[in-house]
């Protein structure tokens, strides 16, 4: 290898004050696991020197504690886009303590291309081999790797000896121009492959290599209980009894699929239920359960642009390349998350929501309305696009404190006329073409927790005649609440 070997602190030692960089990751999939450590230990130097050392960090989504949350406690971010899951991070964006931006992730790597966002001083990515022209192999994820490499003055690669060389083959790298030369996206099935194995670079602009050798920190998701199990169930018999009346294709369509113990609830009824066939995904993120499905021959392709699998999942993929390469494909996030696409193929996306007003509108990324969870992810990139969007989310939370059903979200990030489904353990609450006092009742009637119920009934029968059921002076009630006594109960309507 003809590039520089170099410790994680040399690297860092090259990173200076107030410096924009693409980090890989999308999850800990992929994500680099020494150089933002090493950048931390230089920022808290620096502070203690009385000088002021922070960076801004643009990654594909979220990463693992050891690039946002070692960069958090150290107070090494200035900035930070677009989407996160750490709670150190998330407590200091909540506290304005970094820039935060909350970003839909198909349109970052555009925003990126489009100069929106600045100069691009450093790629820094994790990678499982690269080659004295330039050829780089990502890992597990692809994210905005290749646009921040593109555009990176300078990068950074860590090569990850866990990760393996077998990978070559998995990835589909393709980018799209700038308007107005910017081409259709010839991708017609989960499966096709449009483009290259590798991300190529002027090898002139890779300053070092840093060595490593470990897993990416994916942590398996909470087992499934009753209430996500009854979800998954009622998200299975609907789209069945879609397929029963022609209203999907007997070949059924492409599937995406959020994260988490929910999403893993989804896939493992869909899996499970005999009237729906082998499906493939066109998704972000692809957990166990995926490959699970993929094994059992229940999922025939799965796209994404992570893989975002525990070690041991990740080790039976490594010990059968062939099989795994022909199933599954990681693209870039501005394709795999592209609405194009997803309108094309016909995708049914599934996703979940924290709260759902009486309307139909989506909250899936705040807390009352002002504390940030995690963001909004690729779940507005599928909705609007979709065959068939839907919520799905427990009726209750906080021991029954908490509806999910309230009059009116405290935060918007998918407004009612994308939103086609909702989904809760209680049932299905279909909003296709329903008039807004139809979509109230049924979500009522369908969804909301029984103890709830005529809390929302009385906030739909004393709204003034109008085209939607709304009362201004009321219309955060639920929320009011919970902020003041603790119990969404207690809401005076």
């Amino acid at each position: 290898m003809k590039y520089k070997i170099m410790s994680a602190d040399e690297a860092a030692s090259l990173i200076q004050n107030g410096q924009q960089i693409a980090f890989s990751g999308f999850t800990p999939a992929g994500a680099t696991k020494e150089i933002p450590g090493a950048i931390a230990r230089r920022a808290e130097a620096e502070h203690a020197a009385g000088r002021p050392f922070a960076v801004r960090v643009i990654t594909g989504a979220s990463t693992g504690d050891s690039c946002d949350g070692v960069l958090a406690r150290a107070d090494a971010i200035e900035y930070r886009a677009p989407y996160q899951s750490n709670a150190d991070l998330r407590a200091r964006a909540n506290k304005n303590e970094l820039k935060f931006t909350d970003l839909h992730l198909s349109m970052t790597p555009q925003y990126m291309n489009y100069g929106f966002m600045g100069k691009f001083d450093w790629a820094i990515v994790e990678a499982a081999d690269v080659s004295d022209d330039g050829e780089i192999l990502l890992t597990t994820s692809v994210g905005i790797a290749p646009t921040g490499l593109k555009l990176a003055e300078k990068v950074l690669i860590e090569i990850n000896e866990y990760h393996s060389k077998e990978l070559r083959g998995f990835h589909d790298i393709y980018e799209t121009a700038n308007p107005p030369f910017r081409r259709e996206i010839p991708i017609y099935s989960a499966g096709d492959r449009i483009g290259s194995q590798v991300v190529k670079i002027d090898p002139k602009k890779i300053v070092g290599i840093v060595i490593t050798n470990k897993a990416d920190e994916v942590k398996p998701f909470k087992p499934s209980d009753p209430i996500t199990e009854k979800i998954g169930q009622n998200v299975a018999d609907f789209l069945a009894a879609e397929m029963k009346v022609g209203r999907i294709p007997q070949q059924f369509l492409p599937i995406q699929s959020g994260v988490g113990n929910i999403a893993n609830a989804v896939l493992g009824a869909l899996g499970n239920n005999p009237d729906i066939p082998a499906f493939s995904m066109y998704s972000e993120v692809l957990q166990d359960s995926v490959i699970e499905l993929i094994e059992h021959g229940r999922i025939n392709c799965a796209s994404a642009t992570s893989l975002t699998v525990t070690p041991s999942k990740i080790q039976e993929i490594y010990a059968n390349p062939k099989f795994f390469r022909e199933r599954l494909v990681l693209r870039p996030q501005e394709i795999s998350n592209s609405p194009e696409i997803a309108r094309r193929i016909g995708i049914i996306s599934i996703n979940t929501a924290i709260e759902v007003d009486l309307s139909g509108n989506v909250n899936s990324s705040h807390i009352m309305g002002k504390n940030l969870m995690n963001g909004i992810g690729g779940s507005g990139d599928f909705t609007r696009a979709a065959y068939t969007s839907i919520y799905t989310c427990p009726s209750v939370a906080k021991g029954g404190l908490i509806s999910a059903i309230v009059p009116n979200v405290s935060h918007c990030d998918h407004n009612e006329h994308s939103v086609n489904i909702i989904i809760t353990e209680y049932g299905v609450a279909d909003l296709r073409c329903k008039t807004p006092y139809e979509r109230a009742e049924i979500l009522i009637e369908n969804c909301a927790h029984p103890e709830y119920r005529d809390l929302l009934r009385k906030f739909i029968k004393d709204a003034p005649m109008g085209h939607t059921p709304q009362t201004l002076a009321r219309a955060y009630a639920f929320h009011e609440a919970f902020v003041t006594q603790g119990d969404m109960h207690k809401a005076v309507l």
